[in-house]
């Protein structure tokens, strides 16, 4: 990064993990496009790769730098950290996640700095938050922190209660959703592996990381109880999973024992489209903060069965936009996959009444004023 000018904007310095495919990715590179560039200039620092969503970022929006930390303690990385760091010198470091909080240390040799840390969701090793050491390392580092960044009020009201952070630091900020990518889609059958979609098809669908946590193995045995139960629907039922990740062979594995036709199409650029194939969208997750996913098929006008975990009980509106079933409950999912499907008209309305409900709460513009309004807060702006 070039020195800037005397009159340049602030930098805010992102530290991550990985640039990946991911909803916190997502959102960290739709609040850099978006955001006014007058406002604040943007630098990204990957711990240890940068990964596709580098591509997305606006040309000229972010620098992205990469420190390649090795597995486990690697303390030849928090000085690579420190001497970018330095000459970076940004007027605020935000930090996102467990992964790279610990980085917050820093902070004690660069006191000019304000400082931030996002909640996206909990660690994947402690998906209900209760892990001591964890809540330690959190609350023995808050003092270094100005403000905690959460997305959900189910995390604000855990680092209040659980963790301890003082409430005058917390802000809940909820993601937002490019409407105009998700709500004017056609759908195209032809996007399906040939002869996949017939005219009857009944297609449930899930988009996300194929990994423990999100739990796409429940959706697979939700499928099978449907088709215990309904064994006529078996010409007709289509089960999508996009995505990509280490489970992704298990889970093939088990879907050839799905008497279902199951489509794994992988990571796509053509989400939207693909989600308009979807009579009903399913979030099987075991853990959540706010779901992306969610966000994007409720503007896609599609009804939401979701897992009663995290944030997705603020999302998702059970008897108005879709409904919750119990974490790994496959039985109960399969019985609400059933009775949207038992009622088309129902399922459209809850469909309808979701894509109004986040173009009412969430929107991109709106989020990334919120994000800008704690960076003018902690630097004295906007008083």
């Amino acid at each position: 990064m070039a020195r800037p000018a005397p009159d340049a904007p602030p930098l805010v310095v992102h530290i991550i993990f990985a640039l990946g495919t991911g909803g916190l990715e997502n959102g960290l590179v739709n609040i850099i496009n978006r955001a006014p560039p007058e406002r604040y200039r943007h630098a990204i620092i990957c711990l240890t790769e940068s990964g596709p969503f580098e591509s997305r970022i606006r040309p000229g929006a972010a620098e992205v730098y990469a420190l390649h930390k090795r597995p486990g303690n690697d303390p030849r990385m928090f000085v690579r950290l420190y001497r970018l760091l330095r000459r970076l010198r940004p007027a605020i470091v935000h930090t996102r996640n467990l992964a790279a909080l610990e980085t917050q240390i820093l902070g004690l040799l660069m006191p000019r700095a304000a400082r931030v840390h996002g909640e996206h969701g909990r660690d994947v090793s402690d998906l209900d938050g209760s892990n001591v050491t964890y809540r330690r390392l959190r609350r023995f580092l808050s003092p270094l922190v100005d403000r905690f960044i959460c997305v959900s009020r189910d995390l604000a009201q855990w680092l209040e209660t659980d963790v301890g952070i003082k409430p005058g630091k917390i802000r809940q900020i909820y993601n937002g959703v490019d409407h105009e990518r998700f709500s004017a889609v056609a759908a195209d059958p032809s996007l399906a592996p040939a002869g996949f979609l017939g005219d009857d098809s009944f297609v449930v669908g899930t988009v996300g990381r194929l990994a423990a946590v999100k739990d796409q193995a429940t959706l697979l045995c939700a499928v099978e109880h449907i088709l215990e139960q309904r064994p006529a629907l078996r010409g007709r039922l289509r089960v999508i999973v996009v995505g990509d990740g280490p489970l992704r062979r298990e889970l093939e594995e088990q879907a050839q024992g799905v008497d279902a036709r199951v489509w794994f199409a992988g990571d796509r650029k053509d989400v939207p489209a693909l989600m308009t194939l979807m009579d009903v969208f399913v979030l099987p997750s075991l853990g959540e903060g706010v779901s992306n996913t969610v966000l994007e098929a409720m503007s896609c006008g599609r009804p939401v069965v979701a897992s009663d975990v995290g944030g997705n009980p603020e999302l998702v509106a059970p008897g108005e936009t879709g409904y919750l079933f119990p974490v790994g409950d496959a039985a109960c999912l399969a019985e609400q996959i059933l009775e949207l499907f038992d009622a088309p008209r129902r399922a459209t309305e809850y469909g309808l009444a979701g894509q109004r409900r986040v173009r009412e709460r969430h929107d991109w513009d709106n989020t990334v004023t919120q994000y800008l309004s704690v960076y003018d807060e902690i630097l004295g702006q906007g008083k």
